[in-house]
């Protein structure tokens, strides 16, 4: 009985303790951040405590510790972001044939410079030469006749009837030839620019259409450098806005340009939008599709607070750096707090916690801590 009456009682706390409420997932955060914060409290307490007797014991041995030191200015800091562009030509012509014909003769071979206007190939036209002659013949007779009821018409002999019809025959024989002369000429290929013929697809003796590739005229005096740039820096960036160009494939190629375009559309896939530059090539040593880097400006502050990136230092508490005060007679070293701003070439603008005039330690201070007494390289 005792043990039964001890068991309802065990069930009874356990069901007890069930119906708690557990505490929720924000008080535990909230009770960890309190703790974390008692925390840093006693952290510093004891750095205080022990930067302060790190100073007697150097006040009493004697011990400093020699270091380099720079003095803060304001100055201008710029930053540039990158951006990978690829080459291409302003002027290069895909050229195909504008009439069917079977290829006759290629005048031409890959690698050489042609004019505007060069006859590349020749396409075979025996039929349309022989239209032509044959039309050239009708419509001499048909200007003879012309001319003959024209004159009778004038003297008022025969009828209108005959006269027009010998105009129409005339007119319309004409427009035939002319037609055919221009099918003529464009069974001749030829150059719509200057260029370099960089690659011939087809063979003499092969079927050359409409709309299928012959040859590939490029030229390579002007150029196109195009980037994609994130839709984020779209505010940032404008049309004559200066850049710097390099290309790895030519280290000793720097190139100051400005901005030609930029694209009037965002793309859905990339969320970015192409930034065009135009660029000459006199020594023609670029080539299309050659990457290159397009360095541009975003930021500039002409009275910032700039340090060399490492120089500062990251704890629990933020990043810090080493301030040189003077107190007591002596030259200590003071850990301070810092908030940093953008970083460019290893130096980093510092946004708060320091002021132009204020000395920081730049060597020796992986030897210092805070309070540390400081002999200075003159």
């Amino acid at each position: 009985m005792k043990k039964y009456f001890l068991l309802v009682i065990s069930l009874l706390l356990f069901a007890g303790c069930a119906n708690r409420k557990k505490p929720g997932i924000e008080q535990q955060i909230i009770a960890y951040q309190k703790k974390v914060v008692a925390i840093n409290k006693k952290i510093d307490r004891l750095q205080q405590k022990l930067d302060k007797e790190n100073r007697a014991k150097a006040i009493t041995t004697g011990r400093k510790i020699t270091v380099n030191v720079m003095k803060l200015k304001p100055t201008v800091f710029h930053h540039f972001f990158n951006a990978s562009a690829e080459v291409e030509s302003v002027h290069e012509a895909y050229i195909s044939p504008e009439v069917s014909g079977q290829i006759e003769e290629i005048l031409v071979k890959e690698g050489d410079h042609v004019k505007k206007g060069q006859l590349l190939a020749r396409l075979n036209s025996d039929v349309m030469q022989d239209n032509i002659r044959e039309v050239k013949t009708s419509l001499e007779l048909a200007s003879y006749t012309y001319q003959k009821q024209k004159a009778l018409w004038k003297k008022n002999i025969g009828s209108e009837l005959q006269y027009l019809q010998a105009k129409t025959n005339y007119e319309s024989l004409q427009n035939k030839l002319a037609t055919l002369q221009t099918e003529y000429k464009r069974s001749f290929i030829r150059s719509p620019i200057d260029g370099y013929v960089d690659a011939i697809d087809a063979k003499v003796g092969e079927l050359a259409v409409p709309g299928q590739r012959f040859c590939h005229v490029v030229n390579l005096k002007k150029l196109y450098l195009n980037a994609q740039i994130s839709e984020s820096y779209l505010p940032i960036v404008h049309v004559g806005d200066p850049v710097e160009v390099r290309f790895a494939a030519f280290p000793s190629i720097v190139l100051h340009k400005r901005i030609y375009r930029i694209g009037k559309v965002i793309n859905k896939q990339s969320r970015t939008f192409e930034l065009q530059l135009k660029i000459n090539n006199p020594k023609q040593l670029l080539r299309p599709n050659l990457l290159g880097i397009i360095r541009i400006k975003d930021y500039t502050n002409p009275h910032a607070i700039v340090v060399p990136s490492s120089l500062i230092h990251e704890d629990i508490q933020g990043y810090y750096l080493y301030v040189v005060v003077h107190r007591d007679g002596m030259e200590l070293a003071e850990k301070r707090y810092i908030k940093p701003g953008k970083t460019f070439n290893d130096e980093t603008e510092v946004v708060s916690g320091l002021k132009a005039g204020e000395t920081i330690v730049t060597q020796g201070y992986n030897n210092v801590t805070n309070g540390s007494v400081l002999v200075i390289k003159k």
